[in-house]
């Protein structure tokens, strides 16, 4: 059961199991996010429809956005540029790798 903010359970408030959702990104049901991730609506949308697997995909793609763009993740722009590319990733066309990105090679 979510709190009256619309936010995750409260300890307490618990149901059994682990949250479910039906996740965007793998089609199936799977387990979802502990808590909102990010704040607002699409910290919500995240958090309703996210496996943690599809999280994880995120936090990868995250960090060489983060690099790519060289964002400072206490900037507020950053954080919007970030918020749009986390809209992108999860409920738009996908992951778009930034122009002239190429990516590392393998070590070995």
């Amino acid at each position: 059961m979510a709190d009256e903010s619309g936010g995750p359970p409260k300890p307490g408030m618990l149901s059994p199991g682990p949250h479910m959702v039906t996740c965007v990104k793998f089609g199936r049901k799977m387990e979802g996010l502990d808590r909102v991730p990010w704040k607002g609506e699409l910290g919500q949308r995240i958090y309703e429809n996210v496996s943690k697997d599809a999280w994880k995909l995120w936090i990868e793609h995250s960090k060489m956005i983060m690099n790519e763009y060289r964002l400072n993740p206490l900037d507020p722009q950053s954080q919007k540029i970030m918020e749009e590319q986390m809209e992108q990733f999860f409920f738009g066309e996908g992951a778009k790798l930034p122009e002239g990105y190429i990516a590392p090679r393998a070590k070995g």
